[in-house]
């Protein structure tokens, strides 16, 4: 009997949250529908562009779009391109090391701001103002402090070091990493008021638990702060990759490439191949492989991040 009971009012219960649903549906209505046309365009220009893409990367079109198909000839001129094995090669150097670098640095300089020092406001802004300039900018800034002649190299020189050599902006070998430096300067002070922010909301309580426990600064930094953190971490990891996968202009500033091309990247293939050698097929090439790796990492990081709350 009690069973019985028990079954009657789940049943109730689940037609009072059928009956429930269309009120919701309809709940805060205007401001649904005032959404309608932001969705409509958000569908219409970046899904209908990037189907638009796809399909056209896999068309001979030359100076302007025309649907002769040519199969994956494209896709095969692409990669048969020592010029695109080259940007590839150079994205996943400098993906690698400004994505480590600009997350230790601005944690670092979070954690020192977070101590409460003197000044904090001063060097935040200090911190934060390369991000107010554009990247042409900053590839510009970079350009004449890396210039040989009258840049670090230069100066360092005119103090009597004659052997002192600094110029990596002309060295194939080490090109990349000139570059990474002005955009670790640029990035890295968003990044910090992103930790710091994260930081500030972490209860004083916790500190006051560790330090009663005798765990060291660093200890509580790694074993509980950091893993706190980890939607902060997840918003700065998203912000410094989607920076990556843009990285255009900074090159076109600081090396334009060269030497040679050494320097150069899949955003600026795709923008040589469509303007420069108006082959609009191999540019939408090259931007599909560019969305292809984007989506390749965005995934499995969905399914880990989404499928394990629902699991939980």
């Amino acid at each position: 009997m009690a069973v019985a009971d028990e079954a009657g009012q789940t049943v109730a219960q689940a037609e009072r949250v059928v009956a429930r649903r269309p009120v919701r549906l309809f709940r805060n209505l205007n401001s649904k529908i005032a959404l309608i046309p932001m969705i409509a365009v958000a569908v219409v220009v970046f899904l209908g562009g990037t189907v638009w893409t796809i399909v056209y990367s896999f068309t001979g079109s030359g100076l302007l779009p025309r649907l002769n198909w040519v199969g994956l000839d494209q896709y095969e001129r692409l990669w048969s391109s020592t010029k695109w094995i080259v940007s590839i090669k150079n994205l996943a150097l400098y993906g690698i090391f400004s994505l480590v670098f600009t997350l230790v640095i601005g944690f670092v300089l979070a954690a020192l701001l977070d101590r409460k020092i003197r000044f904090e406001d001063t060097f935040r802004t200090i911190f934060l103002y390369p991000f107010a300039l554009s990247f042409i900018v900053t590839g510009l800034i970079w350009q004449w402090i890396l210039n040989p002649e009258f840049g670090i190299q230069g100066i360092v020189r005119g103090w009597g070091w004659e052997s002192f050599a600094f110029n990596p902006l002309n060295d194939p070998e080490i090109v990349m990493f000139g570059l990474l430096i002005a955009g670790l300067w640029q990035g890295t002070g968003l990044i910090m008021c992103i930790m710091l922010a994260g930081l500030r909301g972490i209860d004083e309580d916790i500190w006051k638990a560790a330090r009663v426990d005798g765990i060291g600064v660093v200890k509580t930094y790694v074993q509980i702060i950091i893993p706190m953190m980890r939607p902060v971490f997840i918003t700065a990891v998203v912000l410094i990759t989607s920076g990556i996968i843009k990285l255009y202009d900074l090159v076109v500033a600081q090396t334009a490439g060269g030497p040679g091309i050494s320097s150069e990247v899949p955003a600026k293939y795709v923008m040589t191949a469509m303007f420069g050698g108006q082959n609009l097929g191999q540019g939408f090439a090259a931007s599909t492989m560019m969305l292809l790796s984007v989506v390749i990492i965005l995934i499995p990081w969905a399914l880990l991040e989404f499928g394990g709350r629902k699991r939980g």
